[in-house]
């Protein structure tokens, strides 16, 4: 087996990060597939936090290849931060250890403007959005007028393109009341940004496909969760792209038959940051112990998460949709001293019971939770590395998720450090 792709299975925020970083050190080259930089990862190495949000988790560890692949939108400006902030502590980005693929399209400052005037109008129906142009970014590239890292490569007949994409921001900068650009604007930014980005880029497709070839470990990494995927989450309240798995294929160029196994990464209970339905959620002094315990705030935004119970429908319903192997439960050590936990395990709607989320927005926001109670084991699990030393109680509340999940849970995470993980399962054997 030498392809994992990582997902998150919930609304993003699982602990993916933790995950990736522990498994990249088997892996040969480490593939950021979709998403931009609104995605956290937080890490906890040798008692030092760190917090990437656009490259890939294994860029922390030596002598790995990480790839940013053509399904991501890039800010080069986000980008060029991200890597200072890591020189700062030590870790070198280079060309040699991180590639961009040539087609990656370019997050450009108009779209962080559009971003910030649409969620600024839209008051009391804001989608949630982080703000950093990463949805009209994705407009552009789907309606054919976005810019790419190639285009840097050619900038001297790049200027037809730069009037495209201004003949339609110019219009929706005029209604939002903000400064019309002319192509000398563009130009010159694209121009600031060529010589830091440029080493970069490559013809990424063609490195996985030789990896591959010579039997190298290819761990694709994703960004947010499976419900937050712009077809199968809870719409409109999503991202921008695709989440699923399959994605992992269109967004770095592997055919589908490259991906060997999928990992879902799942919170031992549920959160979400922003707008939108959340069948869990919790208004109480249980939901507030959980964020507290929990540190739920958001790695990018550092908004405060909402936090609920266990969801095993939305689970099921994700894993089931993407073609899960199995599941790395995280963060189990926050319900330590929680005398009942409950699990969702179905829904009421209108009057009847149903075991999956309706598509429909309307219905989400109708649908009641019924839970299943379960005995707290009121023991510290924080730091536990044998799955024997865990709590009996602990122990049947992960059976239980898995019985109604349907999936195997063969990674367990106790603590954010690196080190605090139970293996149930080899990964690349």
């Amino acid at each position: 087996m030498t392809s994992v792709v990582i997902v998150g299975t919930q609304w993003g925020d699982e602990g993916k990060g933790k995950i990736v970083d522990s498994l990249s050190d088997k892996a040969d080259v480490i593939v950021r597939f979709q998403g931009g930089h609104n995605a956290g990862h937080t890490l906890v190495i040798d008692g030092q936090t760190i917090k990437l949000s656009l490259l890939p988790s294994g860029i922390v560890r030596e002598n790995k290849l990480t790839i940013i692949g053509n399904g991501v939108v890039l800010d080069p400006q986000a980008l060029s931060s991200e890597i200072e902030y890591l020189s700062k502590i030590g870790i070198k980005v280079t060309p040699k250890n991180l590639k961009i693929a040539e087609n990656t399209t370019i997050i450009l400052p108009l779209h962080k403007d559009l971003d910030l005037a649409r969620e600024e109008r839209a008051g009391k129906a804001k989608i949630g959005t982080t703000g950093r142009g990463i949805g009209p970014a994705y407009e552009d590239k789907v309606a054919r007028r976005s810019i790419k890292l190639n285009d840097l490569c050619n900038l001297e007949n790049i200027k037809d393109k730069i009037e495209l994409i201004l003949d339609h921001h110019n219009i929706l900068r005029h209604a939002y009341k903000l400064d019309l650009l002319s192509v000398d604007d563009v130009y010159q930014y694209l121009q600031e940004i060529k010589k830091d980005i440029i080493p970069f880029v490559a013809n990424t497709w063609r490195i996985l496909k030789d990896m591959r070839q010579n039997n190298k470990k290819i761990l694709f990494e994703g960004a947010q969760g499976l419900l937050l995927d712009v077809d199968f989450g809870t719409y409109p309240y999503v991202t921008s792209s695709n989440t699923l798995p399959g994605q992992a294929s269109i967004g770095t160029g592997v055919g589908p038959k490259f991906l060997d196994q999928i990992i879902g990464i799942t919170k031992a209970y549920t959160t979400r940051v922003g707008s939108g339905p959340f069948p869990t959620e919790l208004f109480d002094e249980s939901g507030e112990k959980l964020g507290r315990i929990g540190n739920e705030f958001g790695t990018v935004t550092g908004r405060e998460r909402r936090c609920g119970w266990f969801d095993a429908v939305l689970v099921r319903q994700t894993a089931q949709i993407s073609g899960i192997d199995m599941i790395a439960l995280t963060k189990l050590d926050v319900l330590d001293s929680f005398e009942k936990i409950n699990i969702c395990v179905g829904y009421e709607l209108d009057g009847k019971e149903i075991d999956y989320l309706p598509l429909s927005e309307p219905l989400q926001n109708k649908i009641i939770p019924i839970y299943e109670e379960h005995d707290g084991w009121l023991t510290d699990t924080s730091g536990i590395n044998e799955f024997n030393e865990l709590p009996l109680k602990a122990l049947e509340y992960i059976k239980r998720i898995e019985e109604i999940i349907s999936t195997p849970i063969s990674i367990i995470s106790t603590s954010p450090n690196r080190e605090d993980i139970i293996f149930l399962e080899g990964i690349f054997n």
